[in-house]
């Protein structure tokens, strides 16, 4: 059982928080702002979502910052979502450094300009001996993308006579996804409303609680978050299991 089903009489808190965070264009339009604005806006509440992942001591915080769907926005939209993205990973990797925080992107690298490319390698290779949060950026990611190159590594393993068929198995393929070496989502938080994970760690949310709020994601600050994991907090998590079977564990307290 995984570890976040263990109860020591205390709130058991998530390890790992993902987010899809969602509202920016929405939130500009309501303010009568080109939508670029609003992406902007929400740069703070990153900054925010961090800062509180960091005091709860979270093992990782997953961001969902651009999807492989979202080359299909206007053109200026996404010049200027990459433009931003650029601007932020030079003006925040050294203070996540100073913090002992480590930084990841996940996603396909391969769309990206050779500049942000080498942007994310330098923030990465800075902050990868770092021991606090990991924060994750999913960035051109997409579950279904994920699982994909998964497979096919393993395929690559089985072809060149590595690997039988016979052999591959839930952790093996496990181990292929992005974030197999961090613990399992516990929570994900969808922010502005819509209620559909939207191709986003498909495999990892397995077993996650799921969090949707209508707050837009510039307005989401510090009291949203601890909204959304007091939410998590009051469920009861089975991992499969029946109540009684949970409330058996503890009392035997193998839990």
């Amino acid at each position: 059982m995984p570890a976040t089903a263990a109860f020591d009489g205390q709130p058991q808190l998530p390890r790992h928080v993902a987010i899809i965070m969602d509202g920016n264009g929405r939130w500009a339009e309501q303010r009568g702002k080109l939508r670029v604005s609003g992406h902007k806006a929400g740069v703070k509440s990153v900054r925010e979502a961090v800062t509180f992942a960091y005091k709860l001591k979270l093992d990782a915080l997953t961001l969902f910052a651009f999807s492989s769907e979202n080359w299909r926005r206007p053109e200026d939209e996404v010049s200027a979502l990459m433009s931003l993205f650029i601007a932020v990973l030079g003006s925040e990797v050294r203070k996540l450094h100073r913090n002992n925080i480590r930084l990841r992107i996940i996603g396909e690298r391969g769309a990206f300009s050779e500049h942000l490319q080498r942007k994310i390698d330098d923030a990465e290779r800075l902050t990868a001996g770092n021991t606090g949060l990991t924060l994750n950026i999913a960035a051109n990611y997409g579950g279904r993308w994920d699982i994909t190159q998964a497979a096919r590594a393993l395929a690559e393993a089985v072809a060149a006579g590595r690997l039988v068929p016979g052999d591959i198995t839930e952790p093996l393929l496990d181990a292929q996804l992005q974030l197999a070496d961090l613990a399992p989502v516990d929570l994900l938080i969808r922010t502005g409303g819509e209620q559909r994970i939207s191709n986003f760690l498909l495999w990892q949310l397995a077993y996650a609680e799921l969090y949707f709020t209508p707050v837009l994601w510039p307005d989401f600050g510090e009291e949203s978050f601890s909204e959304a994991v007091a939410a998590f907090v009051g469920r009861e998590r089975r991992f499969g299991c029946t109540g009684a079977q949970i409330r058996a564990l503890v009392a035997d307290g193998q839990a």
